[in-house]
């Protein structure tokens, strides 16, 4: 069984026969791809269907949309992990769309497919952060291929903006003296070497160090300086003098 939507409505077909290899299959891929959205944006009905088809038989659920507009309209736009759209669809075509979702959601990643043989469009497409641009008739292997890439892309983005939000809470929990201490341990210095740029003893610092792992939530002083890359703290420390 499958999975596609049009506007509200999921509408479910079956794909395989019970019992048979493929619907074992489908079960499989279903069970590892889990609740992975493809939001598809085709302006041809046929076209639509089939691409709805491929993409709902290997086990993800499909929003249908037969403009670029009517998904964007959708409460569940920005929820998408992966856009599959003509890139010479009507009104807004795909380039307008990649810009915007690039403005609006930019962790969703987009596949475009075109019945054009000039792929100049689909090249200027990818330079500026398609995942790819196929030629219609799709392949399916190659259109699973990118999606599955694509999909892959918009959760690490996701997981990395969260780890961030994250992280930034726990920065504000911070005294500024234990942020002065945290940049300064994750720039190489040792307690004592801290303790002359700041004054305090190296038993003090020791204390303002402990508390900055433990608001962190840092295991080790290497998790630390990966924490202090990812929320971009840098310091210079002052020559010894």
């Amino acid at each position: 069984m499958y999975l596609f939507k049009v506007g509200d409505a999921i509408i479910s077909r079956i794909a395989h026969p019970p019992g048979s290899q493929s619907a074992m299959n489908n079960v499989e891929t279903h069970e590892q791809i889990n609740t992975v959205t493809i939001a598809v944006i085709e302006d041809d009905g046929p076209t639509l269907e089939a691409l709805a088809f491929q993409l709902g038989t290997a086990g993800f659920q499909v929003a249908a949309h037969p403009s670029a507009e009517s998904f964007l309209e959708a409460a569940s736009s920005k929820d998408a992990d992966c856009i599959v759209a003509d890139i010479c669809l009507p009104r807004m075509n795909g380039l307008e769309l990649l810009a915007e979702m690039r403005r609006s959601a930019p962790f969703v990643s987009i596949v475009f497919v075109t019945g054009r043989g000039d792929m100049s469009i689909g090249v200027q497409a990818m330079r500026e952060g398609a995942i790819d641009c196929l030629n219609k008739p799709v392949d399916d292997a190659a259109l699973l291929n990118a999606v599955r890439r694509g999909t892959d892309l918009c959760r690490m983005r996701r997981a990395e903006h969260m780890r961030l939000l994250e992280l930034k809470e726990r920065e504000k929990t911070l005294t500024p003296r234990e942020h002065q201490v945290f940049a300064l341990i994750t720039s190489g210095l040792l307690n004592k070497q801290v303790g002359a740029q700041l004054g305090p003893a190296e038993r003090t610092i020791k204390t303002h160090r402990g508390r900055v792992m433990t608001k962190m939530g840092a295991v080790s002083l290497a998790d630390l300086v990966r924490m202090a890359e990812t929320l971009q703290i840098h310091t210079t420390p002052k020559p010894p003098g």
